[in-house]
């Protein structure tokens, strides 16, 4: 998610054409796969995703920092200096309580150099293997530093690679993991972004297809230029979609701009990241023509539950985000969660195909 929005610019203009000496190390890493797009376009694919991505009903758990951070990612609820178990028990209880709470059974965890390349990461795993084990499925989505690093470009290549080598070495044989190259790669254009995304699927060709999640471009704000891509073919597609991203719309305003952004690849997207207030006291099982958040939150659901679509929630839980649907209960060596907006969990409900539609 974008960690800036609230009280500041809602969006980063994107930049198509600075060549930062970030950009220029991004293409060298890149070159290869550019050059031969006619042999990746070529390449087999493992079988395509099936056309029901309702198999994913999710939320996302995040760092209280958005998840940019220059340093150790520390969940909301577990500690940088917890060990593997205690990482582990901590985390099967959150998890537990997801989808008690809500129904879930998918979670978007992030990951970066700085938690995957040292020590922390046997303790990390504890929360990948905590949701698989109860038969969650995990996707692990990269996420870009702060401050002059915040800039919708890979941060470096030379800790990146590495990186990903840790990750699926460690759980490509796990048929719960899904891989998602990067988390808004707002900084390149569409091509270049295309460009890194076969150039992850060529590096790791024994991942199948159909457990890779390739972000759509910009914020993850459209899928139709990914879904384009031949080099692309078999993977899911990600799609982020914000009501915060208009000062006002009406439902069916907001029904129309989410399905320009998927175009006619709904049967290869999962929204995993989509969101409004939870802790303000809005009411979404009621309509409101006069409020914003509650047309984005209805027409989304209901856009996702026709398309059949799967979706993941941002965030199911963050401290201290009033987007959170989830907050931290009890003692912290044994955390449960509360749900903070019940009528939110509903939507998210109807979203997943269960539920009942918005009261007249």
């Amino acid at each position: 998610m974008l960690s800036s929005w609230k009280g500041t610019s809602m969006r980063k203009t994107p930049v198509s054409t600075r060549l930062t000496p970030r950009l220029r190390a991004t293409f060298a890493a890149v070159a290869v796969a550019a050059v031969t797009g006619a042999t990746l376009a070529g390449s087999p694919a493992s079988a395509a995703p099936s056309t029901d991505t309702t198999q994913f009903k999710g939320v996302n758990w995040a760092d209280p920092r958005d998840n940019f951070a220059d340093d150790l990612l520390q969940l909301s609820g577990l500690s940088t200096s917890d060990s593997y178990r205690e990482t582990y028990t901590k985390s099967s209880r959150i998890i537990a309580a997801f989808r008690a709470n809500l129904g879930a059974n998918t979670v978007r965890l992030p990951i970066n150099p700085y938690t995957v390349n040292g020590a922390y990461w046997k303790s990390y795993r504890g929360v990948i293997d905590a949701a698989t084990a109860q038969g969650f499925k995990v996707i692990v989505s990269y996420w870009e530093g702060t401050g002059e690093r915040k800039d919708g470009y890979i941060d470096d290549t030379a800790t990146y690679w590495p990186m990903w080598d840790t990750v699926v070495k460690a759980y490509k044989n796990n048929s719960k993991v899904y891989f998602e190259p990067m988390n808004e790669p707002h900084g390149y254009t569409d091509t270049e972004w295309a460009d890194i995304a076969a150039k992850w699927l060529q590096t790791y060709s024994k991942v199948p297809r159909n457990r890779v999640f390739v972000s759509g471009a910009g914020y993850n704000d459209h899928v139709t230029s990914v879904c384009a891509d031949p080099r692309l073919k078999g993977t899911y597609l990600s799609l982020h979609h914000y009501g915060f991203w208009k000062s006002y719309a009406t439902y069916d305003e907001w029904v129309a701009d989410l399905k320009v952004r998927i175009g006619d690849c709904a049967n290869r997207t999962v929204a995993d990241e989509f969101g409004a207030p939870m802790t303000t006291g809005l009411n979404y099982d009621v309509p409101t023509p006069d409020d914003n958040y509650v047309n984005f939150i209805q027409a989304v659901t209901d856009t996702f539950r026709e398309l059949k679509m799967g979706s993941v929630y941002w965030p199911g839980l963050r401290t201290d985000d009033t987007y959170s649907i989830q907050k931290l209960t009890g003692d912290p060596a044994k955390p449960w969660l509360a749900t903070t907006n019940q009528s939110g969990a509903d939507r998210l409900a109807w979203a997943w195909g269960r539920g009942k539609p918005v009261q007249d």
